[in-house]
């Protein structure tokens, strides 16, 4: 009996419980409904504001926020599981990020109406995402989290991307997702030496730069990405500096939002501590070996893989003989920990890298152009075991990448794109059995980047169609930035007149730091042209392209939680100094564009055909055209009323095309016809609007209208005896300007004699009668 007066105390307690539960949900709901939510305005030192705000959308999630500036908002979702997946061992995040029609009131223009799947510039902007938050992740932590980036609204003047970034900052800060953050990202642009803080569409068409910088506090860079025309360094570093001060502005209010309304942040799992004899035997076992194979100069990629992976393999075997109990992947994870720790110890012990090389050398460079006589540009880029082909080719403006309207706007108002590179990476090139399939997002992401560094050194008015493919043979590090080099050089093979060749290199980095605090860092390395193990072990990937002159393309991830700006200011330092040894290196195989033609080049001229002529060019429904394209491969395209571009993949195909016009366009000498003068015309047909006339053999025939048949008003020619065959005389009044026919009267000769009658029956033999 007691027993149960217990439970029914405890039950009542319960319900209770749930009870004020459920009125504290329904008081929140209802504040959220009164829009009493929390808000921040951010202001930036040049007047324009942005607004972040949380807890009125999409409340399921585990973090929510909305980021608005001017008529653009984005609302960011976070939400993450409760537990990792068994036996997992890293942190899958997943961006999504998706830019809607209906954001800016427009419909798709597919076949279905509606959003497929993801394009180019989503794919870009999600990865943009992702690197500026996966650094502040703890390491322990393994829940798999996503985040979906929802387009609300979108007008012509803000870009989107850089509104998600914060927006997803907040979310996380709010959430009770583990999170070190939060962050701020700006944009920056730069013009006639200004720098610009989150600039308009408008002002980007004329800025030299566009740089999305994303910092944490204390000013620590966590990501760059941008792309310039030319920007010279003191430049460059200014708008780093400036961006990373602006973008204490946005943490600051968000930390104030995360104090007031942040929840509480879920424990993190943390991964058990592995068993001291355990860590001391793998490194024992496996410490002398491999700080042999790291300092073994003489070891390539493959080779060095294969001696760690012996190392790994015996070192499993034989602590697994002595610990029975452990989990195979245990000894696995513990020997991953020692190899990357003995790699980076090295580093600042010796002063040396594992290929010999010291912290500012460069790998070997050879460079070859003009490989196969059909391409229009070709070049093979060699730097160490990182192997590029690159070929060029030519094409029509027709064949230029056309965009949708979204795409158009969110790139400037571009709606053609007349210059793409394409990047492929084959899994042979790094020795492994694959599937050759969709194209990636690493694939998607290497391309665009290696051609934002390309783009700004290709002429604005060049009359061709440019396609770019790079092609990685072997990978060892950095295939994006030799397909810079190698593309430079492509393009000056191909005549390409490009103002400077560019070339790319990429920046490593090791670090030693307690605590999470990578404001002060202890000790660190810059490393110049990372191997791929060094970007694995090291801490940090910055690629930078551009020419002698300038940047043209940045783009820096990090492993670690930011960086301080001395360390950005000295790898670009070092990054120059690099650029300037490659460019030289690359100027020895070809160091300006091609000036001699090849007889693959295509070539393009202008057409000019007077109106009344153009049909006999076109053909009947464009039958002439469709066999000039079919036999030579020529194609016309009609500029305006009287221009035509011609299009020809070869001089030989531009000659053989020639001929055909000039077939089409043959006739019999045209006589020049004096303007007001008087000539015998024959009647060639009887129509209800008039009669159908020829002033000379083989002329197509003219109308000459009721209207200017007599001085009386006709309805049909037979009222005045008019007949097939009859000559009549009519006065030329020229061409009409618009139509190119001929205007003739008969009625204005009805009166006085003003002139004398002239045949031109024996014109086209080159005669003449009055």
């Amino acid at each position: 009996m007691i027993f149960t007066r217990k439970v029914l105390k405890l039950l009542n307690y319960r319900l209770r419980c749930n009870a004020g539960v459920r009125l504290i949900n329904r008081r929140c709901l209802q504040s959220n409904i009164n829009n009493d939510v929390p808000a921040v305005e951010v202001s930036f030192s040049n007047g324009r504001k942005m607004t972040i705000s949380s807890g009125k959308l999409a409340r399921f999630a585990n973090g929510t926020a909305v980021c608005q500036m001017g008529d653009t908002a984005v609302m960011v979702t976070a939400v993450a599981k409760a537990k990792p997946t068994p036996g997992q061992n890293f942190m899958p995040l997943v961006v999504d990020y998706r830019l809607k029609n209906a954001a800016s009131g427009r419909i798709p223009m597919n076949f279905m109406r509606r959003e497929l799947g993801p394009s180019e510039k989503e794919i870009l902007s999600a990865r943009l995402i992702d690197r500026s938050l996966r650094p502040l992740f703890a390491k322990d932590y393994r829940n798999e989290t996503q985040l979906v980036c929802n387009m609300l609204a979108m007008d012509a003047v803000h870009l989107p991307d850089v509104l998600a970034i914060n927006a997803a900052s907040m979310a996380l800060s709010l959430s009770d997702i583990p999170w070190n953050g939060p962050i701020g990202a700006v944009r920056v642009g730069l013009s006639d030496g200004e720098v610009l803080i989150n600039p308009t569409r408008r002002e980007l068409q004329s800025s030299q730069l566009d740089l999305v910088v994303s910092a944490t506090k204390q000013n620590l860079v966590v990501m760059l990405e941008g792309k310039g025309n030319v920007v010279l360094m003191q430049d460059l570093l200014k708008a780093i500096k400036q961006g990373t001060r602006e973008a204490q502005f946005i943490i600051h209010e968000i930390e104030r939002l995360q104090k007031a309304y942040g929840r509480h942040k879920r424990e993190v799992d943390e991964l058990p501590e592995p068993q001291a004899e355990l860590v001391q035997a793998v490194k024992s076992m496996c410490e002398m070996r491999l700080r042999e194979i790291f300092q073994d100069a003489s070891h390539d990629k493959i080779s060095r893989d294969t001696a760690v992976n012996e190392v790994r393999a015996n070192v499993i075997d034989k602590v697994w003989s002595s610990y029975p109990d452990l989990d195979p992947a245990a000894i696995g994870e513990e020997f991953n920990k020692a190899c990357r720790e003995i790699f980076r110890e090295l580093i600042f012990e010796s002063n040396r890298r594992c290929d010999g090389r010291d912290y500012d050398s460069l790998r070997n460079i050879n460079c070859q152009v003009d490989m196969y006589k059909p391409l229009h540009g070709s070049a093979l880029f060699q730097r160490g075991q990182t192997q590029v082909f690159c070929t060029v080719s030519l094409d029509s403006p027709e064949s230029a990448m056309k965009l949708d309207s979204l795409a158009a706007l969110d790139s400037g108002g571009l709606k053609a794109k007349n210059f793409m590179l394409h990047y492929e990476f084959p899994p042979y090139a790094t020795g492994e059995v694959g599937r050759i399939g969709p194209l990636g997002r690493r694939e998607l992401g290497h391309g665009a980047l290696a051609e934002r560094s390309l783009l700004p050194t290709l002429p604005n008015d060049y009359p061709f169609t440019v396609r770019l493919t790079s092609e990685v043979l072997e990978s060892n590090g950095s295939s994006s930035m030799a397909s810079v080099c190698g593309g430079s050089l492509a393009l000056m093979d191909a005549g390409v007149p490009i103002t400077a060749p560019a070339a790319g290199v990429a920046i490593g980095l090791v670090t030693k730091y307690e605590n999470n605090d990578t404001k002060h860092l202890q000790d660190y390395r810059i490393l110049t042209d990372i191997l791929g193990i060094e970007d694995y072990m090291g801490d940090m990937d910055m690629k930078v392209a551009g020419t002698r002159k300038g940047f043209t393309a940045i783009q820096a991830d990090l492993k670690i939680p930011g960086i301080p700006l001395k360390v950005v200011m000295e790898s670009l330092q070092k990054a120059t100094d690099a650029k300037s040894k490659i460019l030289d290196i690359m100027g020895e195989t070809i160091r300006e564009p091609r000036k001699y033609r090849k007889d693959c080049w295509p070539v393009s001229e202008n057409l000019v055909v007077e109106p009344h002529q153009r049909s006999q060019l076109i053909g009947p429904s464009g039958l002439h055209m469709k066999r000039i394209y079919l036999e030579t491969g020529t194609t016309l395209t009609p500029s305006d009323d009287s221009n035509f571009s011609v299009f020809a993949p070869s001089q030989a195909a531009m000659d053989e095309a020639k001929e055909m016009i000039e077939g089409y366009m043959h006739k019999e000498r045209v006589p020049d016809l004096e303007f007001g003068g008087i000539y015998t015309a024959k009647i060639t047909e009887l129509r209800d609007t008039g009669v159908m006339v020829i002033l000379y053999p083989g002329m197509p025939p003219a109308l000459l209208h009721n209207s200017q048949l007599d001085q009386r008003k006709i309805a049909h020619p037979s009222a005045l005896g008019l007949e097939v065959g009859q000559e009549i005389q009519v006065k030329y009044f020229g061409r009409d300007p618009v139509s190119g026919f001929m205007r003739l009267s008969r009625k204005v000769l009805q009166g006085p004699a003003v002139g004398i009658a002239r045949s031109l029956n024996k014109a086209a033999s080159g005669e003449t009668s009055s």
